[in-house]
């Protein structure tokens, strides 16, 4: 169910929430997936909102024609921020991915600090604030999502906005002492300050924040602590700073992998790997989803267990991503190294210890394997919250698979009581929980998945949005 909201909704994202692509027919444009999208959906129609964002696409697409043809299909409006090609090189590709997100995931050896990605990223913020200025309306509720737009409420703020600004980070914060590392930490943190509420995925990233801001700008006070959120006090200002963890449309899941379709993909899929129970791994290529050691670990679990040879495969789906960047194309050929190494090492003829597919999987294909695999290997160094964890949970319909999964992901503090949790850089530790999980017997398997299941059930996508909606406007 939606939240009810009388003001009009305006959701800014880096990217417009639609695939634009050209075939033999002309140019589409069809709204994205995932859940942010089907949750928002509903209440933009509603409220006749504007989602606004880079559009992904070149000069050549018609863009004017295909935004009037989304409106009258969807019910609400896209605005687009026309990128050129260096300002996404040096904001989104420069100072988002190769300074913020490695240093939000505390990876300080990946991150770039250079002097002309930080004013790229300034100066499309304030690209992004100026066309939120011309939408927006007295009375709007204005909502900017995630760490490439982390600027744009000041300069709002600037340009003369007095209404109230939210804003969502959907990956971790870092740790004080981490954030100090980063030469423009002053105009950040006063940049994530500018907004009237702030919403983080856990009480820790809600924590770290709320330490960063009293550390660096010693004018901002701790006015009251709650359960779901910290009120501050900066000037003559209050700012709420509240966890929201992000989660999933459980019931799109649960039914998707109920289907005729799913049910006989699974079906193929382990009578081809019949005998041996399947660990599924399901990421993008990113040097912080912990794949590397997810391999080693399960390199140990075959040395330490022989008799799991045979009998246990890791089914390791990776969805290319960002492949020219060199820390990924290295990633790339690291993880086609280990694979083949494990498989040259354990491997027989009728047996592969490591099935790695490095492609995307159309949505069939995901939910079969999420469906007929018995464990799941979710593993990241560190994640804001990871949704490959609860969607496996949602399309285990059968009650008999085991989640393994880092304590370093969001997910495991809402899950962490029913999945195995593994620190992800302890090898021994993650192959004795491949083995746990390989051995656990089947009721204690079926109790473990209905309590994920039901509590990913209950706190769904659409719980979240309510909260943080109702957040902005009561005291909960």
């Amino acid at each position: 169910m939606s939240p009810s909201l009388s003001k009009r909704l305006l959701i800014i994202s880096n990217r417009l929430p639609t695939v634009i692509a050209q075939n033999e027919d002309g140019w589409s444009m069809k709204p994205g997936s995932g859940g942010l999208v089907t949750a928002l959906a509903p209440i933009m129609r509603k409220n006749h909102g504007v989602w606004i964002g880079w559009p992904g696409c070149g000069d050549d697409a018609p863009l004017d024609k295909l935004l009037r043809e989304f409106k009258d299909q969807q019910g609400y409006q896209l605005v687009p921020v026309p990128l050129s090609e260096e300002e996404v090189e040096l904001y989104y590709r420069g100072f988002s991915n190769a300074a913020i997100w490695p240093m939000f995931h505390d990876l300080l050896g990946f991150c770039r600090f250079e002097l002309p990605h930080w004013q790229a990223y300034n100066a499309v913020n304030q690209k992004f604030a100026a066309a939120i200025a011309e939408q927006a309306v007295p009375d709007d509720f204005v909502w900017v999502h995630d760490y490439q737009l982390m600027l744009v409420g000041a300069h709002l703020r600037d340009m003369g906005q007095q209404d109230r600004l939210a804003f969502f980070l959907h990956i971790p914060f870092p740790s004080p002492d981490l954030f100090r590392r980063l030469p423009w930490k002053i105009e950040l943190i006063k940049g994530l300050l500018a907004y009237d509420q702030l919403g983080f995925q856990t009480l820790r990233d809600r924590r770290n924040f709320v330490q960063t801001a009293t550390l660096l700008v010693p004018e901002v006070e701790v006015v009251s602590r709650k359960r779901h959120h910290t009120l501050l006090q900066w000037g003559d200002r209050i700012i709420k700073v509240g966890h929201y963890p992000i989660s999933i449309d459980f019931t799109e899941f649960d039914q998707g992998a109920r289907s005729h379709e799913v049910e006989d993909a699974a079906w193929y899929l382990h009578e081809n790997l019949r005998g041996r129970q399947l660990v599924l791994g399901v990421d993008r290529l990113d040097y912080t989803k912990g794949i590397p050691e997810r391999f080693l670990a399960f390199e140990r679990a075959l040395e330490k267990y022989p008799e799991l040879i045979g009998r246990i495969s890791l089914l390791q789906v990776v969805v290319p991503s960002r492949t020219l960047v060199p820390d990924y194309a290295n990633l790339k050929e690291q993880l086609d190294q280990l694979a083949g190494r494990i498989n040259a090492r354990f491997g027989k003829p009728e047996w592969l210890p490591i099935l790695y597919v490095f492609r995307c999987l159309e949505r069939v294909q995901l939910l079969a394997r999420y469906r007929t695999s018995e464990i799941a290997l979710i593993t990241p160094l560190r994640d804001g919250m990871n949704l490959v964890a609860k969607e496996y949970c949602a399309s285990s319909v059968e009650n008999n698979g085991v989640l393994i999964l880092s304590e370093f992901a969001g997910a495991a503090d809402q899950l962490g009581k029913h999945a195995l949790l593994v620190n992800p850089y302890d090898t021994d530790g993650t192959a004795d929980a491949i083995y746990q999980a390989f051995t656990m017997e089947p009721e204690e398997r079926r109790q473990h998945m209905m309590h994920l299941r039901s509590d990913i059930r209950r706190n769904d996508v659409h719980r979240w949005l309510r909260r943080f909606v109702e957040s902005a406007d009561g005291d909960n």
